[in-house]
C-alpha cells in the first residue's frame, strides 16, 4: 500500500548544522516533496502513534460506532441520481436533502480514512475504498470528470457560471448552497483517501474533476472570479495546492491561485483586521489554503496572512474555550462580553483553527500555538461529544445559564461532518520532530514510535485528571537527541518538577516555551513530570468582572442543575459571585472524590455553585462565565435594574395593542399570515422570522385620531443577514437591519406610524419582508402603542 507522506532529510549540510548551533541552536528541516519552505518541526504519521485509555481514547472508540452507523451506499444515493445511475440505498434527509448535499460524503471519507490510520482496523479501509469505486462508477457515467450530488449542479456550472452568469452571495451560488464548499469537501476525501489509505483511483478522480473545475473557470474574468468567490467556498484553494503537491502539475497550484478571495485575503495580509461582520467558518478555510500555498511557493505575502488571521482571531476574537463567534459571525474585535447565546462557538470553526495552528506549529515550533490547542482540544473538540453516544455539537453554548444541544446524527450540518474527523484523529498533534529534536507538544496517554531513530516513548499519565507525566524510553541503541517538552502558559514555574532517571533536572523554566533535556537515551530512561493545577479567572476583554474560572488547561463550568429546572429563565438563575477577592483558590474548596470539581463558598448570590470541566459537563444547564460583584457594583447593578423595569411599566401603560408571535391563539387573534416562516425558541422564549423569499404579516388595533407608533422587540445579538422591510397596508415605512444591533440584550425599537396611515382605521396589517438573501427577524413582541 502506497502511504503518501513528507518524508524528512537527515543529511543536512554541515553549515547548516554549524548555522543552527550558532543561532539559538534552531534547528530546521526540509521534506523530499515539492514544498520550498524549511520546517522548524513536522508531524509523525497517525500510525506511529496509538492512544492509551483516557478521555480522547474514549472518544475515538464512541467514534469508531458513530462511523459504523452510517451507510455509505446512503450517502452516495444523490451522486447516482445525478449521474442517471439507479441509486443502491434511499438518501439521506437533513442538509444532505438540500442543495449542499454530497458535502457529507467528503467528510465521510476522510473520517474513515483517518479512523483507518488511527485504529488499523479494515472495516474503515473497505469502506474508503468502496466509496472510491462508487465515485469513480459516478464520474465514469457523465464522461466530462464532472461528479456531484445537489441538483442540475453540472448544468449551472456549464450553462450560467462558465459563461459568466453569476449570482452570487453569501451562502448561494447561482440558487445552489456554497456548491464549491461541497466539492471541497469531495475533493478533500479523495486526497484523504490517496494519502492515508493508497488509493490511487483517488487521486486520478480528484484529478478528472479538477480538470473539469478549470474549464469552469477558464474564461472568466477578474471581476467574474471575485463575484463567484463571494459564496462561501470551503478551502479549495487547499485541495488544489495539495494536489499540485501530489501531481507536480503546475496547473493546479495556478487554479488554487485562482481562488483567492481577495477583498478578504489582501487586508489580511496587510495586517487589517476585516473580520467584524463576516462569516467565521466562510473564512478560516481560505487561511488554510494560503498556509499551504506558502509552503509550496514560499510567498511571504501567504504566510503574513494566515499568521495575522491567528493570530487576530486567537488573541482577539476568541472566547476562554477556545472557539469564536456568535450564531457563526464575527463581532467587533475584544468585544465579547455581551455575545454569549446558546449559538456561540461553531465546533466547525475550532476544527478549522486546529488544522491552521498545525500549519504554524510547523513553520515555527510555536509554545503559544501549542497552549491554544490543548485550550480548544480539550474545551471545545472533546466537549463537542455526547461522552455515551458520541453525537456531536453545532454551536457550544455559552448562553449563561445554557446547557449542551447534540444534533440528530441524520441531520448533516457542517458540523455533524467535521465532528467525524474530530474524532478520529486526536493522536495527531501530540509529538513532532526534527532530524534532532523531539517535541512533546500534547500531553495525550499515548505511545509513540519513532522508527527513523529506533526509539519507542510511552507516555504515562491520566491528564487532565492527574497532573503528573510519565515518558519511558526504548531505543533499539543509544540515540542522542533534544527532548523539547512544552511548559504551558497556565503553568507556575516554581510547581514545575522535572525527574531524569530518578534525579531531579534543572533547566530554564518559562511558562509558555519548551524547555530541552539533552542526552543519548537508551532502554529504560524515564523522564517523570509534575505539573500542579492552580485555579485562576480569565475575564472578559471588554469587562474585567465578567469572568470564567480555569483549572491549569481547563475551563471550569459552573453546574446549575436540570435542564428543564422551570426556575430557568428567572433573573437570578445564573448567580453572581459576591467578593472582592480575585483569586478563586481562597473561596473555591476542592469536592473529595471528585476529580477537579471544586465547590465556592460563602460567595454565591443567592447559592453557592459546584464548578466541573466543562468537557466532562453534560445534559446540565451551566454557566462558563460568572459575574463578578463588590457590594458597590451590585449597589448600582440593582439600581439599573430598577430603572428598566420602570421603562417597561411605563411601555406597558402607553401599549393599544400587544401581539406575541409563536403563540396559536394569539397569531389567530392578530391573522397571522406568511410563507416561508418559522417559531424559533431563544431564551426561553418564542419569537418569529421569515427565512429567505419568505415573509410574514399580522393585524393589530389602532386608535381612530390618535398618532401611533410600533414597537417591535429584538433580541440585539443575532448576526447574519437580517434586513428586511416593515410595511403597514402595503406601504413601507422602514427599512430595518438587526445585525448585531445591540450584543447581549433585548431591546425595543419604535417606528412612528405616518398619521395617514392610521388617523381613519381601527386596524392595520403590519408585514415583515426580507431583503433578497436576507432573514426578517425574529421578532420577540409587536406592541401598537399611543404616540
Amino acid at each position: 500500500m502506497k502511504i503518501i507522506q513528507r518524508i524528512i532529510i537527515f543529511g543536512l549540510s554541515t553549515f547548516l548544522l554549524a548555522n543552527c548551533q550558532t543561532k539559538k541552536e534552531e534547528v530546521f528541516i526540509k521534506t523530499e516533496g515539492p514544498e520550498v519552505v524549511n520546517f522548524k518541526v513536522l508531524p509523525f504519521e497517525l500510525p506511529d502513534v496509538k492512544l492509551l485509555d483516557g478521555p480522547f481514547k474514549h472518544a475515538t472508540e464512541l467514534n469508531k460506532q458513530y462511523l459504523l452507523n452510517y451507510e455509505p451506499d446512503r450517502l452516495m444515493a444523490r451522486f447516482r441520481d445525478e449521474a442517471d445511475l439507479e441509486p443502491k440505498a434511499e438518501q439521506y434527509g437533513g442538509w444532505e436533502g438540500e442543495t449542499l448535499a454530497g458535502h457529507t460524503l467528503g467528510h465521510y471519507l476522510s473520517a474513515c480514512a483517518l479512523m483507518y490510520q488511527t485504529s488499523g482496523e479494515k472495516v474503515f479501509l473497505d469502506r474508503v475504498n468502496h466509496i472510491v469505486a462508487e465515485l469513480d462508477t459516478c464520474q465514469q457515467a457523465d464522461k466530462d470528470g464532472y461528479m456531484g450530488a445537489f441538483p442540475d449542479g453540472k448544468k449551472v456550472f456549464t450553462e450560467e457560471i462558465a459563461k459568466g452568469e453569476i449570482r452570487s452571495q453569501g451562502f448561494d451560488l447561482n440558487g445552489l448552497w456554497a456548491p464549491i464548499y461541497t466539492m471541497h469537501k469531495v475533493m478533500a476525501g479523495l486526497r484523504d483517501a490517496y494519502h492515508l489509505c493508497g488509493n490511487e483511483k483517488a487521486l486520478v478522480i480528484e484529478s478528472k474533476f479538477t480538470n473539469w473545475l478549470g474549464t469552469i473557470v477558464k474564461d472568466l474574468n477578474e471581476e467574474q472570479i471575485q463575484n463567484m468567490l463571494n459564496c462561501e467556498h470551503g478551502g479549495v484553494n487547499e485541495t488544489l495546492a495539495d494536489l499540485y503537491a501530489d501531481t507536480g502539475e503546475k496547473k493546479y497550484l495556478d487554479l488554487a491561485n485562482v481562488f483567492y478571495h481577495k477583498s478578504i485575503l489582501d487586508p489580511l495580509a496587510e495586517e487589517k483586521d476585516i473580520l467584524p461582520g463576516k462569516h467565521g467558518n466562510t473564512q478560516i478555510p481560505k487561511l488554510i489554503g494560503l498556509a499551504r500555498t506558502y509552503e509550496l511557493t514560499g510567498n511571504a505575502k501567504d504566510k503574513n496572512a494566515a499568521d495575522f488571521f491567528w493570530e487576530t482571531v486567537v488573541k482577539h476574537h476568541s472566547y476562554v474555550t477556545g472557539g469564536h463567534g456568535n450564531h457563526e459571525y464575527f463581532g467587533p474585535a475584544d468585544t465579547l462580553r455581551n455575545r454569549l447565546s446558546d449559538g456561540t462557538t461553531e465546533t466547525c470553526n475550532v476544527y478549522n483553527m486546529l488544522k491552521l495552528s498545525r500549519h504554524l506549529f510547523e513553520w515555527e515550533a510555536s509554545a503559544e500555538v501549542a497552549d491554544y490547542y490543548e485550550r480548544a482540544l480539550f474545551n471545545q473538540i472533546l466537549s463537542s461529544q455526547h461522552p455515551r453516544d458520541g453525537r456531536v455539537i453545532y454551536n457550544m453554548s455559552l448562553e449563561m445559564g445554557g446547557y449542551k444541544v447534540y444534533q440528530d446524527p441524520e441531520w448533516f450540518t457542517c458540523c455533524i461532518g467535521t465532528g467525524m474527523e474530530n474524532h478520529s484523529k486526536y493522536a495527531a498533534n501530540i509529538y513532532y520532530h526534527n532530524h534532532e529534536e523531539l517535541y512533546v507538544s500534547q500531553f495525550i496517554a499515548s505511545e509513540l514510535n519513532w522508527a527513523k531513530k529506533g526509539v519507542k516513548v510511552t507516555q504515562e499519565t491520566t491528564y487532565p485528571e492527574g497532573k503528573d507525566i510519565t515518558l519511558n524510553f526504548e531505543v533499539e541503541k543509544p540515540v542522542y537527541f533534544t527532548l523539547k517538552i512544552r511548559q504551558p502558559y497556565w503553568l507556575v514555574t516554581e510547581d514545575l518538577k522535572v525527574m531524569v532517571n530518578g534525579e531531579e533536572f534543572t533547566a530554564t523554566k518559562t511558562a509558555g516555551s519548551f524547555y530541552a533535556i539533552k542526552k543519548t537515551w537508551k532502554t529504560g530512561d524515564k523522564v517523570e513530570i509534575s505539573m500542579p493545577f492552580r485555579l485562576r479567572l480569565e475575564t472578559m476583554p471588554d469587562d474585567s468582572d465578567r469572568v470564567a474560572v480555569m483549572y491549569g488547561p481547563l475551563v471550569l463550568a459552573g453546574d446549575l442543575g436540570e435542564i428543564e429546572d422551570p426556575k430557568a429563565h428567572d433573573l437570578d438563575f445564573v448567580p453572581v459571585i459576591m467578593t472582592e477577592d480575585r483569586n478563586p483558590e481562597n473561596w473555591l474548596k476542592p469536592v473529595e472524590g471528585k476529580p477537579n470539581t471544586f465547590v465556592s463558598t460563602q460567595v454565591g448570590n443567592p447559592r453557592d455553585v459546584t464548578f466541573k470541566p466543562f468537557y466532562k459537563t453534560s445534559g446540565r444547564r451551566y454557566s462558563v462565565y460568572f459575574d463578578l460583584f463588590t457590594q458597590e457594583k451590585w449597589a448600582k447593578y440593582q439600581a439599573d435594574y430598577q430603572a428598566e423595569l420602570e421603562r417597561k411599566k411605563k411601555l406597558e401603560e402607553m401599549t393599544f395593542d400587544f401581539f406575541q408571535p409563536g403563540e396559536m391563539q394569539p397569531e389567530r387573534d392578530h391573522n397571522f399570515q406568511g410563507d416561508s416562516t418559522e417559531v424559533i425558541e431563544f431564551d426561553g422564549r418564542k419569537a418569529r422570522h421569515a427565512n429567505r423569499s419568505g415573509w410574514f404579516s399580522f393585524d393589530m388595533t389602532t386608535m381612530k385620531g390618535q398618532p401611533m407608533a410600533l414597537v417591535i422587540e429584538y433580541w440585539g445579538g443575532f448576526t447574519g443577514s437580517k434586513t428586511f422591510d416593515i410595511l403597514v397596508d402595503g406601504q413601507k415605512i422602514v427599512t430595518e437591519n438587526i445585525s448585531g444591533k445591540k450584543d447581549g440584550s433585548y431591546i425595543d425599537v419604535q417606528y412612528d406610524i405616518p398619521d395617514d396611515l392610521t388617523v381613519s382605521k381601527d386596524k392595520i396589517t403590519i408585514r415583515f419582508q426580507p431583503h433578497e438573501g436576507h432573514r426578517a427577524g425574529p421578532i420577540f413582541a409587536a406592541r401598537m402603542i399611543k404616540r
